[in-house]
């Protein structure tokens, strides 16, 4: 798709993941700013789910921000999908990227609990999890095409999402690394003060208070991970543990 005349109301940043990893928490947080603009629907997909609607589609999303100081999206699928980094880069090349990393065994578990409250996922987790590599066969040849839609990728992709380093490298082949801020999902609990403050600051934002009552912990989970046994845990960490390896070495980011 070719970059279309830069004036449209394109989004000046974009939330990009992950998913179970408090992008919820992020929107709030960025509703509560005066100099933000957010369209009605969280998770606008346009990169993923809606790119044969064209831009236009897209900039209508956008249509009420006026002179908002910065216009912004936060749809965590765009991590993952294959495609959606080439085509950002393509219409939005000066974007500011935010990305929010969980643990990520507590990560992929929760996305597997998630799935199953949703009613998406009728295995248990250990089966779920070692369905996941049949069910995401051929999904990125599905997800080539402008209108390709693939549930499992999007749904079932459990150990998948979980690999940060894989999907960081993809965007990072289009952007610069100093277009895009990462984030430990927990601090934005643990000490959401700090990281306001850093949200700020990347959007070049007029500071402002974190807002009354913190960083609330949207769309949480009902703790079904503390359930689990401790020898699947233990066998998701020895898996991802290029994950830790890499996000410790490359971002110094790391979880106990």
């Amino acid at each position: 798709m070719p970059s279309p005349d830069r004036t449209p109301p394109w989004p000046d940043a974009l939330g990009i993941g992950v998913q179970k990893g408090g992008t919820t928490t992020l929107h709030t947080l960025l509703q509560a700013h005066p100099e933000v603009f957010l369209p009605l629907s969280k998770e606008v997909h346009f990169f993923s789910k809606h790119y044969a609607e064209g831009p236009e589609w897209y900039a209508r999303q956008f249509g009420e921000a006026g002179d908002c100081r910065c216009r912004a999206e936060i749809t965590p699928y765009y991590i993952f999908h294959p495609q959606v980094p080439a085509r950002v880069q393509a219409l939005l090349p000066r974007v500011r990227l935010i990305l929010l990393l969980r643990d990520p065994v507590e990560r992929t578990l929760s996305q597997v609990f998630h799935s199953r409250r949703l009613g998406l996922e009728p295995l248990d987790p250990e089966q779920a999890l070692a369905a996941e590599r049949e069910r995401l066969a051929g999904a990125e040849a599905v997800l080539a095409r402008p209108d390709g839609l693939h549930q499992s990728h999007q749904e079932h992709s459990y150990l998948s999402r979980s690999r940060y380093e894989q999907q960081l490298a993809r965007w990072l082949a289009h952007f610069d690394r100093q277009q895009l801020l990462v984030l430990r999902s927990e601090d934005l609990f643990l000490d959401p003060q700090r990281v306001w403050q850093q949200l700020q600051a990347f959007l070049e934002l007029t500071p402002i208070p974190l807002p009354e009552g913190g960083a609330p912990w949207a769309n949480r989970g009902l703790g079904e991970s503390t359930g689990v046994a401790a020898s699947l845990k233990a066998r998701l960490r020895d898996e991802l543990a290029p994950t830790y390896e890499a996000m410790a070495r490359d971002y110094g980011i790391s979880w106990p």
